[in-house]
């Protein structure tokens, strides 16, 4: 599967309720380097119940100017969780289902708290 096509996918829990859409992926590098790099592996999703556009890299709590776009995006995205890719139950051409008792936590990079 292709990142661009599951941007903007619709996002359901279980039940079939909508949560939202993937606004974003999160990735990690870990491993062994593989030549100059490690290889990068998918954490997980960032769902966001209002817009599906990007964050723009302002989930990073700390960054606040130019006044006034990071209270906007913030304020566009409320309510955004991020799910890690284990509780991502199925994938479907342009949907996305997460497993039963799946966790939200949030999406600010500097913060690890769950919603």
């Amino acid at each position: 599967m292709i990142l661009g096509d599951l941007l903007g996918s619709v996002v359901q829990n279980d039940d079939g309720e909508r949560l939202g859409r993937v606004a974003d992926a999160r990735f990690v590098v870990d491993g062994a380097p593989n030549g100059l790099l490690a290889d990068a592996r998918l954490l997980g999703l960032v769902v966001s119940p209002h817009s599906w556009s990007s964050f723009l890299g302002y989930e990073r709590n700390s960054i606040t100017q130019p006044w006034p776009l990071p209270q906007l995006l913030r304020w566009r995205h409320r309510g955004s969780f991020f799910v890690l890719w284990e509780d991502i139950a199925v994938l479907g051409e342009r949907s996305v289902r997460l497993r039963p008792g799946y966790t939200a936590y949030s999406p600010a990079l500097d913060g690890n708290g769950q919603e």
